[in-house]
């Protein structure tokens, strides 16, 4: 059987209508659910981009959550194992990290297609003036910003996303478009097979909240609004003065593009049944992380985590697999394991994962009555009040601390954590958190989640990372 893995970036559980958003436009993930089996309970584990598919690629759990940092080349992969089992791999790709500065996420794969454009990539250096984009113009709504030229020094993801589409002039010129005709392409090309993994990365609908004005017009029906974009938007979220009118058109835009890229990933859906490939082909279509949308005063993702910034969807489809919908908690070690299961390709033992669809179905639920999502101990402190990671249990969530009486419950939904929150809860909440994250540790690091001395220990006081390797965004070509 072929397998296609599909990760888009930043996709919130509830902006998907099959999960219950009544407004929302998302008819391919829809159609695509309507025959699989959706699980409604998964999350996030290590936080957020490049430690998330170390989850995935690697179908391990972090010690206890994987750092940002290269992939290392002497790890055991999920395409790897594949490959050995007579699958050829291929990569198709606009996530700028996978490849960008060394983190070295093609070579797992027998062959790998990166599609050019997204946030901080950098595909050329050029002396024209940053100038807006065809589908941007200014918009009063902004002028609380700043003035509506593109700033100079401009923001340094602005300068890239600017020079990576300034030839763009059709939907079909996006780089969520290119990403999913680029998959189709290779369906086409491989419509006999029956041997294929396919990974197909998504970068949006991460920032900036960018959509063909089309899209855009689905949720803002501001009169007169043509569904343009005032690239000062991109800059406003951080902004503490945030208007009501400026923060709705922000939400329309997010939720654009939400339905751009479903509708960029029903042009692979189509090719799939065109190529014939559709009675022979499973497709998992999951998320890294979600996003805020203004739910606690900021866009984005932050630290710690909330239910809007965890909560991913995955929908799985295999051909007569059956379908329904689970509540089972899920993590990227189960969906890795998943599709080894679909191969028929047993994980080596230190992959921690549970086949969610063993013995036909929807299989056995993972052993684990909560989900766990943080970053690397790196980023620990034992200061009262300081998050480590946040616990995911039935029906609410904690922000763990290693002081419980620190700890934060929250409901789900609810915006502001409980005042007195049900001691018993939070323990419990508490209790099984340290259980979790205990078990993908080494002894002397649950020993210190325990309260074991104020210092971390040693080695988990910073990722160890290759010599001379950073993180590129750092280093963008602002004054070139």
């Amino acid at each position: 059987m072929n397998i296609i893995l599909v990760v888009i970036d930043t996709l919130r559980y509830d902006h998907v209508a099959a999960n219950g958003n009544d407004w929302i436009r998302t008819p391919n993930l829809d159609a695509l659910a309507e025959r699989s089996w959706v699980f409604e309970r998964a999350f996030a584990s290590s936080f957020p981009t490049i430690p998330h598919r170390t989850d995935l690629i690697t179908a391990r759990n972090g010690r206890p959550f994987h750092a940002w940092k290269p992939l290392a080349f002497d790890v055991v992969t999920v395409p790897g194992l594949l490959a050995e089992a007579g699958y050829c791999t291929q990569l198709i790709h606009d996530t700028p990290h996978l490849v960008n500065a060394g983190h070295a996420f093609d070579w797992p794969f027998h062959a790998w297609t990166f599609i050019r454009g997204a946030e901080v990539d950098r595909p050329r250096i050029d002396a024209h003036p940053l100038t807006y984009l065809p589908n941007w113009k200014p918009d009063p709504l902004f002028d609380f910003v700043a003035d509506p030229r593109i700033p100079d020094p401009p923001d340094h993801t602005l300068v890239t996303y600017v020079r990576a589409n300034r030839h763009r002039r059709r939907e079909d010129d996006w780089n969520a478009a290119r990403l999913f005709r680029a998959a189709a392409e290779f369906l086409q090309a491989n419509a006999g097979r029956e041997n294929f993994f396919l990974w197909v990365d998504c970068f949006d609908p991460h920032e900036p909240w960018d959509a063909p004005p089309r899209f855009v017009r689905m949720y803002d029906h501001t009169p007169g609004y043509d569904g343009s974009i005032d690239p000062r938007a991109f800059i406003a979220p951080t902004r503490p003065d945030l208007p009501e009118p400026a923060r709705r058109r922000i939400a329309a835009c997010y939720a654009a593009k939400v339905s751009w890229v479903d509708h960029c990933f029903g042009e692979m859906l189509h090719a799939l049944e065109r190529s014939g490939l559709g009675d022979n082909t499973a497709v998992v279509v999951t998320a890294d992380h979600g996003t805020s949308l203004y739910e606690r005063g900021y866009f984005g993702k932050r630290w710690p985590l909330h239910e809007q910034e965890a909560h991913v969807p995955l929908i799985v489809h295999v051909p007569g697999g059956g379908r329904g919908r689970s509540d089972a908690f899920v993590q990227p070690a189960d969906i890795a394991a998943t599709v080894l299961g679909l191969a028929g390709v047993h994980p080596s033992p230190e992959m921690p994962g549970t086949d969610l669809l063993a013995q036909g179905g929807s299989g056995p639920a993972p052993d684990r009555p909560v989900a766990v999502a943080g970053r690397n101990a790196h980023t620990w402190s034992a200061q009262p009040g300081s998050v480590l990671f946040t616990v995911f249990g039935p029906d609410a969530y904690l922000q763990w601390t290693r002081d419980p009486a620190h700890s934060r419950l929250f409901r789900y939904g609810a915006d502001d954590p409980e005042d007195r929150p049900a001691e018993q809860e939070r323990n419990v909440l508490w209790e099984a958190g340290l259980a979790e994250v205990s078990s993908r540790c080494e002894a002397d690091l649950a020993a210190w989640l325990e309260g074991a001395g104020e210092d971390l220990p040693a080695p988990y006081r910073a990722p160890a990372t290759p010599p001379g390797w950073q993180q590129y965004w750092n280093r963008l070509y602002n004054r070139w």
